[in-house]
């Protein structure tokens, strides 16, 4: 598979990587079989896709030990990306930015995923009664004493009443210049797909005007983009979909025209290319420091994401795609 480099350290990764909350978190948990978890992430390293992203909240903690299994075998293999900054209780999750925290949950986490260095750590969200270099320099302190690699941050985007994305992620660019004057920031992770396209507008150009790397969180618009959810199938209640503005049955009926556009382009490129590829290859188009990680719990995905870092989309496929209508949710 290419690899990418993330950061000014040019830390060298597969273009697709794999996102490991679904094996443990956030979805349907009928569906989460710890061995066939196991499976697919050997066979992502197999691919090539060594980009492993986790964070110690999902489970909590049990998708970290999961990992870990994987890794006292294929350590050497493997780019480990996890995050910190989070705390999951009984429904509701809080923010904890305090240092002595990051210390603790960064030697928690190094215990679980049973290795002595993660690659990239992450702050998950900045704690609002923490001002955000205190959190930042804790975690710079992780790496002057050799247990962190590289840091990375995970942006959230403030969604207003527009449409447009307007000013999505101001609030986040003002804390990377901030963070940036305490540690080099070599990885911001955000979402970035077909349908939530609105990073393009200012945060991914600020990450590549400064060689930082940007990992393309839900690439598959959480499933939708794979054209696998039918409108009105429902959710199990401990899905986070079952929540989403934009899985309610009218909302996803109303986005089909994106699907049937990503099918459009692969029925051209014949049956071994898939709609979940095409929206894959769009953001690998995207950039050269852009790596998307697509969440996935079996093989079968796991190999069909990776088959994405094949397709090479022409100037026509990607103004096709740019005239896709923009998706829509129940906020709307």
């Amino acid at each position: 598979m290419e690899r990418r480099t993330i950061g000014a350290a040019a830390l060298a990764v597969g273009a697709v990587g794999l996102g490991c909350m679904p094996m443990s978190w956030a979805y349907s948990s009928s569906r989460q079989r710890g061995d066939e978890s196991l499976r697919a992430v050997h066979r992502a390293l197999d691919l090539g896709s060594t980009l492993l992203d986790t964070a110690d909240m999902y489970g909590p903690f049990t998708n970290e030990l999961l990992l870990g299994r994987v890794l006292k075998e294929r350590r050497a293999e493997a780019f480990v990306s996890t995050k910190v900054g989070l705390l999951v209780g009984e429904q509701h999750v809080v923010a904890n930015g305090r240092p002595g925290y990051v210390r603790r949950a960064c030697d928690a986490s190094l215990r679980r995923l049973q290795t002595d260095v993660i690659d990239l750590y992450q702050l998950h969200r900045p704690d609002p009664e923490v001002p955000v270099e205190e959190t930042w320099g804790a975690m710079a302190d992780l790496v002057r004493a050799g247990k962190v690699r590289a840091l990375g941050f995970c942006a959230v985007g403030v969604r207003g009443g527009r449409r447009t994305g307007a000013g999505l992620y101001d609030a986040t660019v003002r804390q990377l210049r901030r963070i940036q004057q305490v540690f080099p920031v070599s990885a911001v992770e955000a979402e970035l797909s077909v349908w939530s396209p609105e990073a393009l507008d200012v945060l991914l150009p600020w990450c590549q005007s400064r060689g930082i790397g940007f990992l393309a969180a839900m690439p598959l618009g959480n499933g939708f983009l794979t054209g696998t959810l039918t409108p009105g199938g429902g959710f199990e209640p401990d899905d986070m979909r079952a929540r989403h503005p934009r899985f309610t049955a009218e909302m996803m009926a109303a986005n089909q025209p994106i699907v049937a556009g990503l099918r459009r382009v692969a029925a051209r490129r014949g049956p071994e290319v898939t709609p979940a590829q095409v929206a894959l290859a769009w953001t690998l188009s995207q950039g050269r420091h852009v790596v998307p990680v697509p969440g996935a719990k079996r093989e079968r995905w796991v190999a069909e994401n990776a088959g994405a870092a094949e397709v090479r989309l022409s100037a026509q496929e990607l103004a096709e795609l740019r005239r896709l209508p923009g998706a829509r949710g129940s906020w709307e």
